[in-house]
This record gives C-alpha cells, structure tokens and sequence, in this order.
C-alpha cells in the first residue's frame, strides 16, 4: 500500500472541510443531505475521490451522487476559490459505504442484545 505524505493528508483534510462547506450551501434540494466523509488524492494531486454519505433509501443516494457529478465543475471552480493550489483536482464523488455499514452493524448488536434480553 502507497504511503501518502503529509502534505497530501493535510490537503486532502482541507479540500474535505472546503467541499463540506460548498456542496452544504448549495441551493439544489435534489442533492439531499450530503455529508462529504473524506477525500483521496492521487499521487500527483491532480484527482481527488470526494467520498460521501447521502441520507436517504439507495434511490435518493443515486440521485444525490448524479447531482454531484453533474455540479462537479461548479464544485471545482468553487474549491478553486477557496484553496489556493496551482492545480485544483479534478473531482469524482463515491458513496461512503462506510457509514451505512456501521449503522447496519450498530442495528444488528441492538437486535441481538433484545432477543438475547428476551430469552433470559
């Protein structure tokens, strides 16, 4: 696995804290409630995976998701305005899968510690 340097961490951290400002002021109400969760560059720092967790059943995560792409370059020249880089990344955007397992696990525990309960 490709160790990432400092600065890309930090600048992955500051483009993260950027996106979640522009992409939660943005007047769409098709986007929904999007959470930006992280950011991965690449190596050369020209393209960055937004990752995101979208509110909502997996039919309004796709079409939150479609949104972004679709603004992609909107959130580009926004995030040019706000980080000053010499590059701004080119953007592409993936649901965070992560969140949504967790709550999944989280609820699975629940349940089993109630029927646990009921049997004792």
């Amino acid at each position: 696995m490709e160790r990432i340097s400092h600065r890309a961490e930090r600048l992955a951290d500051e483009l993260r804290a950027a996106l979640s400002v522009i992409v939660s002021g943005m007047a769409d109400p098709r986007i929904g409630f999007v959470t930006v969760t992280g950011v991965r560059l690449s190596p050369d720092l020209r393209h960055a995976r937004v990752m995101v967790s979208v509110l909502g059943d997996e039919a309004q995560q796709r079409a939150s998701l479609k949104r972004l792409e679709a603004a992609r370059q909107y959130l580009r020249h926004e995030l040019a305005q706000e980080v000053a880089l010499r590059f701004t990344p080119e953007l592409s955007f993936e649901l965070d899968l992560g969140v949504e397992y967790s709550q999944r696990v989280d609820e699975l525990l629940r349940r089993a510690g109630k029927q646990s309960r009921k049997k004792h």
